[in-house]
């Protein structure tokens, strides 16, 4: 019997906010949402941007004023609504309207009279130019003399054709939220997300490490360019170009692997299975597959599958746009036949566009295997069929796309319709679409929708395109989809891609329903979550609604378990609840342990059969079979 890996929970950060209880979904189809859910979304953009704060159990701007729930909007709105989403970068990354980079020149001799300066000795290049006289002066200064020409380098400024990116929401700043340490921005999303995600659970995270034995607990995540901020591998590569020292950590915390490192020793103690893989774009379905298989045999039980990636810089945006794949200002000039570019529509998936427009984001999902979700009562949020990873096979351009996503999509819905039937998958199915925004990923993407939809008769496919708001998040851009998807599981409401005017004519949508609003949908039972990465890493995965994966459960484990199951939910729901309330009013509380439970090594207990770690109620067990048996 195969477990099935559920969804207990999420969280993350991007550009629309708040993952947990689908807040940043809500942000992106705000103007659907019943006044209810549209009042509680705007108060909880409000507290993570810090426009408004609990103070002594009230609601008070940033200057003390008493601020009522129900008036946030109209105090609020507007500045809420400008710094979400894809917007104009702003300077807390860098001025894309004068970017620093170092100019060169050359210095040349003039009439015939040489280039005289003075400086301090210790400034010296060394070995000192066999063409420069050096001088002493006092106070350990020299006066240098050249009578030949002078290559130099000096401060300057660039306007910076790419000016848009899918960024945090203004004003959110995970480093004042926890003793940060100088970490990069990418760790600090990422100790933010998988806070969020186990708060949402609605379950002591203890108790879940205790219910099983400690290595059936895994992490699985990775960032695709690393850590490139200057407390990471920007900074080390930069420093000393800049005249600085490389500090200690910039080498360490730049590794890709360190979303999985932070996750393990600093939010969960995790001594299990501890995982990164990247497969650029792909990257987070990439971690999701390792989890899944995991779970489905037996590995492990418990898995914490994440990502992130905060790469809004000027090298990697100008790595992005010398290769022509990000939107510039001219080329957006060039589509709307205007000199005034709208930074919100940069995003245009399946609409004509110019390129995609980078985001930064951090999300994590947390998985149980069924029957451990049911014995703790954990909520279910849906179900993880399988995940399906195929190659391009040889290629001429590293970057172009091919045919490894035919064999992801066509394997995901062929296992739907085995799990569910041709009319689930037919009627209740729909896409979150790579939809990177570029004119070749519009033809070619749809076109494998349109051949597998021909396939497998399916006519007016629904597909949605998270990057049209929250831009490409590169490792976490599958995350973005699930919670997208999670999000019209719970709310019925399909997000159109509102950033384009219609449907290119070069996209293949015959049978696509690709919608340029927002709109109610009927119950839906399935989510085909697709990315199509660089150098050919194509991912697909198979995700079933709750209410289909509270059916299989049922079906599987009968009535009185399921009766069993109920009741303990409700303390969890109230758990959950409560978790909710509190992240809107921006009482968070991140989790980082910090040195905080460390194990000592010499209180480890090993016999021939199993191993006791301190600080877990459950021992290892070891293997006491031979897998090889039929070899000897």
């Amino acid at each position: 019997m195969t477990a099935l890996p559920v969804i207990v929970g999420m969280g993350g950060i991007n550009a629309a906010g708040r993952t947990s209880f689908h807040q940043g979904y809500r942000r992106i189809v705000l103007d659907n949402l019943a006044a209810e859910a549209r009042q509680e979304t705007f108060l909880g953009l409000a507290t993570l941007m810090n426009l408004v704060s609990l103070q002594e159990g009230e609601l008070k701007d940033q200057h003390g004023n008493l601020v009522k729930q129900s008036d946030i909007e109209a105090q609020f709105g507007e500045q809420i609504i400008a710094g979400t989403l894809i917007r104009k970068i702003e300077k807390n990354h860098f001025d894309v309207d004068a970017t620093p980079w170092q100019q060169k020149m050359t210095l040349t001799l003039s009439d015939e009279q040489a280039i005289v300066f003075e400086a301090r000795r210790r400034d010296l290049p060394q070995p000192i130019p066999s063409s420069w006289v050096i001088e002493d002066l006092a106070d350990k200064k020299v006066k240098v003399t050249i009578s030949a020409e002078l290559d130099i380098k000096h401060d300057s400024t660039r306007d910076n054709p790419i000016k848009a990116a899918g960024q945090l929401p203004t004003g959110f700043d995970p480093a004042n939220m926890y003793n940060s340490r100088y970490q990069p921005r990418g760790l600090q999303a990422t100790i933010f997300a998988a806070t969020d995600a186990i708060r949402s659970t609605g379950l002591d995270w203890q108790q879940i490490m205790n219910s099983v034995e400690p290595d059936q607990i895994g992490t699985y995540s990775a960032s695709v360019a690393g850590q490139v901020n200057d407390e990471g591998f920007g900074g080390l590569i930069r420093s000393r170009q800049q005249g600085e020292r490389v500090s200690t950590k910039q080498l360490a915390l730049g590794l890709n692997t360190m979303s999985t490192d932070f996750i393990n020793a600093y939010v969960t103690g995790n001594v299990g299975t501890t995982f990164t893989t990247s497969g650029a774009c792909a990257t987070f379905l990439y971690n999701l597959r390792a989890a899944v298989n995991d779970i489905q045999a037996g590995r492990t039980r418990v898995a914490v599958v994440a990502s992130s990636e905060c790469a809004i810089t000027p090298e990697i945006i100008e790595g992005f746009g010398n290769m022509g794949a990000l939107a510039n200002e001219e080329g957006l000039k060039r589509l709307d036949g205007t000199e005034t570019v709208d930074h919100r529509r940069t995003s245009r998936p399946f609409g004509e566009n110019c390129g995609f427009t980078i985001g930064e984001g951090a999300q994590v999902v947390i998985l149980m295997d069924d029957a451990l979700a049911l014995t703790l009562g954990a909520d279910i949020m849906g179900s993880v069929a399988d995940v399906f990873v195929n190659a391009d096979g040889v290629k001429k351009s590293i970057t172009a796309p091919g045919p490894g996503n035919y064999i992801t999509m066509a394997k995901s819905v062929a296992l739907a319709a085995n799990i569910l039937g041709a009319e689930a998958v037919q009627q209740r199915s729909f896409i979150l679409a790579h939809g990177s925004s570029t004119p070749q990923n519009r033809v070619t993407e749809s076109l494998i929708y349109h051949r597998v939809a021909e396939t497998f008769a399916i006519d007016n496919w629904k597909v949605a395109a998270p990057k049209a708001y929250v831009g490409h998040t590169i490792a976490p851009a599958s995350g973005d989809q699930l919670a997208m998807a999670l999000g019209v599981f719970t709310h019925n409401i399909m997000p159109g891609i509102t950033t384009i005017d219609k449907v290119a004519d070069d996209v293949y949508n015959q049978h696509l329903d690709i919608r340029t609003e927002h709109y109610q949908c009927a119950d839906m039972d399935i989510a085909f979550i697709n990315s199509k990465g660089f150098g050919g890493n194509n991912a697909t995965a198979t995700v079933l609604s709750p209410k289909v994966t509270m059916q299989m459960l049922a079906k599987r484990h009968g009535s009185d378990v399921m009766k069993a199951y109920a009741l303990t939910n409700q303390t969890v729901t109230a758990a959950q609840t409560s978790y909710q309330q509190q992240a809107d009013l921006g009482q968070y509380e991140l989790i980082y342990r910090f040195g905080d439970g460390m194990i000592d090594e010499n209180d480890i207990v090993i016999s021939e059969t199993d191993m006791q770690i301190p600080g877990f109620d459950k021992a290892i067990a070891f293997t006491k079979t031979n897998p090889y048996q039929d070899m000897f």
